[in-house]
């Protein structure tokens, strides 16, 4: 006699029995449209840190170097953590002529910046909302000018303020800055003006304004960021530059930060603990300006680059 074992197939429920519901597959995660995977995400973190730590150390370096009290610290780092202090920073201030360099900066950048961005203003609205004969050709022609090097203006630069009696002179500087600024911040400025709407002009026509008057009282305005923009980028040209300030300014009581600086590097020695200090001096009120305006700054870059 045999015996039969009969096997219970389970059914398609959830616990075998044939009256539960069927199992539903568990559903797959969709990610939606502009979100990126977790190792994406990863990658990205991790290059955009790596990027910061490599922009951010020079900085971090630079301060260091300043708190050694000794012109030779920065060949044994490891020894200033033992000795770190202010003392670069007191003797800068106090021995040195810092705040008359600082006062003929000021001058250069305040004026520069004023000048430089009223100019390319009103060229970049012009060449925005006016057809004349040749307004692209104006506009690649202030490209061009942009690709000479420093090198090669220096001698025509040097003979043409020479002849205009500028040399030595915070005009002659201001006028050169404004030469190098103003055809970018005049490209830039043209693309933020072609983002704001035609009908406000005619708006302000409308209303009797003349074409300045609605350039002035209408448009300005509303041109703020991308002016905060140009302004910064034409101060901080004057301000940290270097090569032009050393070839035109003669005079010691007219050096500007940038030349100060040069003035602790002689023919045989360079006295890197004061020149550490003093860069980091120099570089606080920019940080303090750009800090103050970054708002500007980033809505401006945005908006101008759409049409630029």
């Amino acid at each position: 006699m045999s015996t039969t074992t009969k096997t219970t197939v389970p059914g398609p429920g959830l616990g075998g029995d044939p009256l539960d519901p069927p199992a539903r597959p568990r559903p797959k995660r969709i990610r939606g449209r502009g979100q990126r995977s977790r190792t994406a995400s990863v990658l990205s973190h991790g290059v955009l840190i790596t990027a910061s730590v490599i922009a951010l150390f020079p900085i971090a370096w630079l301060v260091f170097l300043s708190l050694g009290p000794d012109k030779d610290d920065y060949l044994h780092p490891g020894r200033i953590l033992d000795k770190a202090g202010f003392a670069n920073y007191s003797f800068v201030l106090e021995h040195t002529s810092f705040f008359t360099w600082m006062g003929n900066t000021a001058i250069i950048a305040g004026a520069t910046c004023v000048i430089g961005v009223m100019i390319a203003a009103t060229t970049g609205y012009a060449v925005s909302r006016m057809r004349f004969p040749g307004y692209k050709k104006f506009m690649w022609a202030l490209l061009v000018t942009q690709m000479f090097p420093v090198a090669v203006l220096m001698v025509p630069m040097y003979v043409i303020l020479s002849d205009l009696g500028l040399i030595d002179t915070y005009g002659g500087l201001i006028l050169v800055y404004c030469s190098t600024a103003v055809p970018y911040c005049a490209w830039m400025l043209k693309g933020y003006f072609d983002t704001i709407p035609f009908e406000i002009d005619e708006a302000g026509r409308v209303d009797g304004l003349s074409p300045f008057g609605t350039f002035w009282r209408l448009v300005l305005p509303l041109a703020r960021p991308g002016l905060a923009v140009a302004a910064f980028y034409t101060c901080l040209t004057a301000w940290g530059e270097v090569a032009f300030a050393t070839t035109f300014m003669l005079d010691d009581g007219k050096y500007t930060l940038a030349v100060g600086l040069s003035s602790f590097v002689s023919e045989h020695d360079a006295q890197w603990n004061l020149m550490a200090a003093t860069a980091v001096l120099i570089a606080i009120p920019v940080s303090v300006v750009f800090y103050l305006v970054q708002k500007h700054l980033v809505t401006g870059l945005t908006a101008g680059a759409a049409k630029s």
